[in-house]
């Protein structure tokens, strides 16, 4: 009977790891491996007159001349000059060419993690040879200004003086055609968001009806932080009402197998990174065109196209717009538009992590440290499962009283396997000993200790946080590798106060697996391993009192690796 247990366990576990590997494709924006589903259908834009491609959504067929690199910039008296405003939280680089947003640095987050001395600010937008990520709007419906064409500041510049709680830039292109578009970006204080005007001046003898595009321009490069141990999501992602957060992997825009909401009232359009995000959304539920794309062997955009009213010859139009440069910090994400706080992906755990990370908030608000609030929150859930828990651990414990007894009919019985397993359960009704006891209540659990680890694996505010002594930054492996050591110590002590399988196979993957799963924490960032640790020690300090309040001793227990 004790083989059957363990066979039901293995069974469970291998099981579980399908389920795990299927929601982590799925979490990552790809299609499930195990359990693939049809992915919803999603309303096609029409296709533009003489379009190439017809799967191309009507965005990118219009967008097709206003890319990167697509044409050279128009000959223009307008010298090409970059101005660079700063907040107390951002330092943005403005370029004359398109009046585009082509830098930001946070300047409340330290580019180099782990080492306290190095205070340079983190860069998330820049224009440079070895990495592109932008912001870019223009025109497009006929000769119209693009974010190609030069642009002259007309209005403000100035960074963020003592005491102002905001600050204006103005940008005005020459005219094109007779049409000239003015962009003013408003910075306020503290903030992330930046309120962007587009207003379209029609100095042309006829109406025009042009439709105005949002997009965010970078290559395909992976965040500094994601190792091969773990790794976030990287790439556009779309949010509606109607379909609500779709990522796009960068691979499936390379095949042409996007799927997203191509039309929309409401939602935004981001660009997604390790614990940073940007994103581009309307005021007013204007409808638009969502778009994702390859520009050419390196750059993708992703964005929104909005028609604008037909203006006449003397008229302008004005609209509003909002572009997030930041952290991916949840309560702030929350507060901006619906659905932004997706940006940080929590997958198929949302509904655990989220209660689990406000929890986290309110004790590192009392507690102003983000590791102890790590270990009082395990304290605490470990707490609240504490009878689940025991009921596990008892019926280990009478497992363990009933092993030697097991092992003596296996030896006895072991020309009659039949005979074998009639007695095993017998023994089991005699000392009612459930086999599976110790294992369901655990699974339970699972699903709440995943969503944690994504709660510390995503939070932003691990990002630099200090911890103790030789911890100075949770969202970084341990510089002297403590915390790794320490952690394979409380897991092979948990390991051997559990009861041997009688098959010396299962006993020896029983010890080999939970090693080889503790040397990936060496890799780890030192909050999750802490985590770990805190878990494995509450874990071990309550299997040892059950045990002692059932007269079980402890005993650790070696297989034979012979």
């Amino acid at each position: 009977m004790s083989d059957i247990r363990r066979s039901i366990l293995w069974v469970i576990f291998g099981f579980s790891l399908v389920l795990l590997w299927d929601q982590w494709q799925i979490h990552n924006g790809r299609q499930a491996t195990f359990f693939p589903t049809q992915p919803p259908a999603t309303a096609q834009a029409p296709a533009q007159p003489g379009a190439s491609n017809a799967a191309v959504p009507a965005a990118s067929a219009a967008l097709a001349g206003a890319v990167p690199g697509a044409a050279a910039a128009a000959p223009s008296s307008i010298a090409r000059q970059q101005h660079v405003v700063s907040t107390d939280v951002l330092k943005l680089t403005f370029d004359s060419e398109g009046g585009s947003l082509v830098g930001a640095d946070m300047l409340q987050h330290r580019a180099v993690t782990g080492q306290p001395s190095q205070t340079q600010p983190l860069t998330l937008l820049t224009q440079s040879p070895t990495h592109t990520y932008v912001a870019q709007t223009g025109l497009v419906g006929g000769a119209l200004p693009t974010h190609k064409t030069p642009m002259q500041l007309v209005q403000g510049g100035q960074s963020l003086a003592e005491g102002q709680d905001e600050t204006r830039l103005r940008f005005e292109s020459e005219p094109v055609n007779g049409v000239v578009l003015a962009k003013t970006y408003t910075l306020a204080r503290g903030s992330y968001r930046l309120g962007v005007q587009h207003e379209v001046i029609n100095r042309s003898a006829a109406a025009i009806t042009p439709q105005l595009y949002l997009q965010l321009v970078r290559d395909g490069s992976k965040a500094d932080s994601d190792t091969p141990f773990y790794s976030t999501f990287t790439g556009p992602a779309v949010y509606s009402e109607a379909a609500k957060y779709e990522k796009v992997e960068f691979e499936d825009i390379d095949k042409q197998k996007a799927e997203f909401q191509k039309t929309a009232s409401d939602g935004y359009v981001a660009m997604v990174q390790h614990y940073f995000a940007t994103a581009w959304w309307l005021d007013g539920g204007a409808a638009r065109e969502n778009f994702v794309r390859k520009l050419d062997q390196s750059l993708y955009s992703a964005g929104l196209l909005t028609t604008l009213p037909s203006i006449a010859p003397g008229q302008s139009h004005t609209s509003s717009a909002h572009l997030f440069v930041g952290p991916q910090a949840e309560k702030v994400l929350e507060q901006l538009t619906p659905g932004l706080e997706l940006v940080k992906d929590y997958g198929w755990v949302t509904i655990l992590a989220k209660p689990l990370y406000w929890l986290l908030e309110k004790i590192q608000g009392v507690v102003q440290n983000w590791g102890w609030s790590i270990v009082l929150l395990v304290v605490l859930l470990k707490a609240a499962f504490y009878w689940l828990n025991a009921s596990a651990y008892r019926s280990m414990a009478k497992m363990k009283a009933v092993n030697p007894r097991v092992m003596e009919l296996r030896e006895r019985l072991k020309s009659n396997p039949q005979q074998m397993q009639m007695e095993m359960m017998k023994l089991y009704r005699e000392e009612k000993v459930n086999p599976v006891g110790g294992c369901l209540p655990i699974m339970v659990q699972i699903p709440v200790f995943i969503a944690l680890y994504w709660v510390l694996l995503s939070s932003v505010e691990m990002r630099n946080a200090p911890w103790v002594g030789w911890i100075t930054d949770l969202s970084t492996p341990d510089p002297y590798f403590i915390l790794p050591l320490v952690m394979t110590l409380t897991t092979v002590v948990q390991t051997a106060l559990n009861p041997l399988p009688p098959d010396p196979m299962q006993a020896k993957l029983m010890w080999i697996m939970p090693l080889v799963f503790s040397v990936m924490f060496f890799f780890f960032p030192a909050g999750l391993v802490l985590y770990w640790i805190t878990n494995n020690v509450l874990t071990i300090a309550q299997q040892a009192h059950i045990n002692h309040r059932m007269g079980v001793p402890l005993k650790i227990n070696l297989p034979k690796f012979k």
